[in-house]
């Protein structure tokens, strides 16, 4: 059984809820807003992206629950397939997403005036329902694996023997699996890892690059706007590389080794960070989540010095009581003589 380090997994998904999910929700309104008022395919992508995230924060606590029991699942066991469901479609939704938006990025600088002739928000719909669609039945494999059972025809105590499995399965998650369940999961890993990781990110690689490539030859464009987009199009890059990149690879791994690497949960961490790491994308992507950041930024600053401001009224009043009070004592002790 792979075993999460308690301190370490717990302070990664406190860091990745507490930071990701209040960025998500300003996100959500931003493209939520921004979509009913006039969508553009971009707005669509990131809207989707944002759902997405924010149902992988949704179930997040399940994991935290998980690590601070040991990695035993004490929860219903119907939650398990259904908490790792969604923690794993989540994470390649976002390797479309992020895909889909380098794909129009890159169409918008390389072929500027057919693109947007071209650019309909019903195609970037159709796209995403098609990663929903295609990321469900992927891992759907999640669902599958609890009813696959031994198939060892020489072991004469099948019943007895299945029960015993069943009940420590069900102390953990998706973990000690059995002959069988590797044949069937170490295999749909790989395929995971070749066409949900692999061939989105060599495309958005390519466009990305090419993006850059072309906004370093347009001369008419401002340049903390070329800037920007650079730096958004190299960090989504890392992004794509740093978090998905050692998940992906211990599939590979587990699939040469015939066994999941005892190291694959840490790699699982690293997907985690994507949900607070995505808004930074929004960011650099989207100039009407940089004017509600501004605007929120702007309301705690207010709130700030008002509180500030209150708290010095405060002390300047009490001041002067505690002045006017003295005076009234020393009268007082005028009097008293």
């Amino acid at each position: 059984m792979q075993e999460c380090h308690t301190a370490l997994c717990l302070s990664v998904y406190i860091i990745t809820f507490v930071l990701g999910f209040p960025a998500n929700l300003l996100a959500l309104y931003t493209f939520s807003k921004k979509v009913r008022k006039k969508s553009t395919p971009i707005d669509i992508l990131l809207l989707n992206l944002t759902i997405s995230d924010l149902l992988f924060l949704f179930f997040l606590p399940f994991k935290m629950q998980e690590v601070m029991n040991n990695m035993l699942w004490d929860m219903p066991y119907l939650l398990c397939p259904l908490s790792g469901f969604v923690f794993y479609m989540t994470i390649y939704n976002s390797t479309f997403f992020l895909t889909a938006v380098s794909v129009e990025r890159y169409l918008g600088v390389a072929f500027p005036i057919q693109h947007t002739l071209k650019r309909r928000p019903v195609y970037a719909v159709a796209a995403s329902i098609f990663f929903w669609i295609f990321s469900f039945l992927n891992l759907s494999i999640v669902f599958v694996m609890p009813f696959i059972r031994s198939d060892n025809p020489l072991n004469t105590t099948v019943g007895l023997n299945d029960t015993a499995v069943d009940r420590e399965r069900k102390e953990v998650c998706y973990e000690n699996f059995t002959d069988a369940q590797l044949r069937v999961l170490l295999p749909v890993r790989l395929e995971l890892c070749v066409v949900l990781f692999c061939i989105p990110f060599l495309i958005c690689s390519f466009c990305y690059i090419n993006f850059i490539r072309i906004l370093t030859k347009l001369q008419h464009i401002d340049r903390r706007r070329r800037l920007r987009a650079i730096g958004m199009a190299l960090g989504t890059m890392l992004v794509f590389a740093l978090c998905f990149g050692p998940y992906n690879v211990s599939h590979i791994v587990g699939y040469i080794t015939w066994r999941s690497p005892d190291w694959r949960d840490k790699a699982l961490l690293c997907c985690t960070f994507n949900a607070c790491l995505d808004p930074l994308i929004f960011y650099f992507a989207s100039s009407a989540v940089r004017k509600n950041v501004g605007s929120v930024m702007a309301g705690v600053r207010s709130r700030l010095n008002r509180c500030m401001s209150c708290h010095m009224l405060r002390a300047l009043c009490g001041g002067i009581n505690e002045t006017a009070k003295d005076k009234e004592h020393k009268q007082e002790e005028i009097n008293a003589i």
